[in-house]
């Protein structure tokens, strides 16, 4: 007796971007997959998978493939992920990035798996047409309603640099909020759309073309929060959009070993402590880490900074203001390293919350804490029984739907 489409077991590549921020929802997504039998290929750089291992729940099902980052010209040696790099030097890592090419083509011809998951390599869709049996899905582990306002719009240079600041920040036609837009102070953040992120290729032709190329867009959400918005990317693309829930890693039980974290956090009583995390590509300026730090000392809580040291500083020490240190001195501590984010968030003398509105962290915070976000009702459903791995579920069951339609 053959076995039912909804019961055979998928083979899929996980290809994302070198960032953390992108690396680690797609291994939580992979654990989710593994969990339910599948098979994965995960692609990343040397240098990742240490950090990557770590959260690697199906060793038996998730294979991590080792990537050789070509050198290119200015990129310090070494650097393999955003993380090594200045954002200034981005660019040239999505230049290496796509010099994967070959070994990519490489890798797929020789395994043909049913689906490669990608989201910055926009060339990974045209090759998997040449090679053939295979489908894409582009997953975007970024807001919809950021790829709505940023990506449905006009794509040539010049027409945004001659609009003024209320043009540029004008909804696309039939955007399906009043709401959720930019302000006309954040109208120059669009610039970045046009500078050249690899070569010969802007962002916006990095993230148009995949989104467009692809067999489906896969998105980190669910339609109870976001649905209006992933609605009108299906429509714009003419895809099928495939909701996977927000895929969270459960925070690991027991203490807070790094930096001693348990130790210092247990001082204080519940709900009590300011925690405060901005990501790894956020630098400040001096001036606005000693504005920060001393809003913190106002508050007279205690509090944990998780920030890297301020331009043109060698540390968050020499950053901080005259004085500070002794004034605060146990009551607050800073570091300007990795922190397991999600079992702080977890701890019971966490209150509050002050974040960058990174895509991830806002997504941990809703579902697994209680800090202060006006968030009650959403940490509710969120967190209710079977929500979650019904999404899975039901994302296996698109992802074998489109298994059985026609090759594009």
């Amino acid at each position: 007796m053959t076995e039912s489409i909804e019961e055979s077991k998928l083979e899929i590549v996980m290809f994302p971007w070198l960032a953390f921020g992108h690396l680690i929802p797609y291994m939580n997504l992979s654990n989710e997959l593994a969990k339910r039998g599948h098979k994965i290929s995960f692609l990343l750089p040397k240098n990742a998978e240490v950090r990557l291992q770590k959260l690697n729940l199906y060793p038996n099902l998730i294979t991590l493939h080792k990537l050789t980052m070509p050198h290119v010209h200015g990129l310090p040696y070494g650097a393999e992920t955003t993380a090594d790099v200045p954002g200034s030097l981005e660019s040239l890592l999505a230049t290496a990035f796509d010099e994967l090419y070959d070994e990519i083509k490489s890798f797929l011809q020789n395994l043909k798996p049913h689906f490669v998951f990608f989201d910055f390599a926009y060339w990974i869709p045209d090759l998997a047409l040449e090679i053939g049996g295979i489908k894409t899905l582009c997953y975007k582990v970024v807001c919809p309603a950021i790829s709505s306002i940023a990506l449905i719009r006009s794509p040539v240079k010049t027409t945004f640099m001659a609009s003024t600041a209320a043009e540029l920040v004008k909804p696309p036609p039939d955007y399906p909020s009043t709401t959720v837009v930019l302000r006309e102070s954040e109208a120059k953040l669009l610039s970045f759309l046009f500078h050249e992120y690899g070569k010969g290729v802007t962002f916006y032709e990095r993230s148009k073309k995949g989104m467009t190329g692809c067999n489906a867009i896969g998105v980190k959400t669910c339609r109870e929060i976001e649905g209006t918005f992933c609605d009108y990317i299906a429509t714009q693309f003419e895809k099928p959009v495939l909701y996977t829930g927000p895929v969270l890693a459960e925070p690991t039980k027991g203490p807070l070993e790094e930096h001693g974290l348990s130790d210092w956090l247990e001082k204080f009583e519940a709900g009590s402590v300011v925690f405060c995390a901005f990501r790894s590509q956020m630098i400040l300026e001096k001036k606005q880490f000693q504005q920060l730090v001393l809003g913190f000392e106002l508050t007279e809580l205690p509090f944990l900074l998780v920030v890297k040291p301020p331009e043109g500083t060698n540390s968050v020490e020499e950053a901080l203001p005259e004085g500070f240190k002794e004034r605060v001195q146990e009551k607050g501590l800073i570091l300007d390293c990795w922190v397991p984010q999600l079992e702080i968030l977890s701890h019971k003398s966490v209150g509050c919350f002050v974040t960058h509105c990174g895509y991830g962290s806002m997504w941990e915070s809703l579902a697994l804490c209680d800090c202060q976000l006006n968030h009650k009702k959403w940490k509710e459903l969120l967190s209710s029984p079977g929500f979650m791995s019904n999404y899975i579920d039901n994302f296996i069951q698109d992802l074998h739907g489109l298994l059985v339609e026609k090759t594009r």
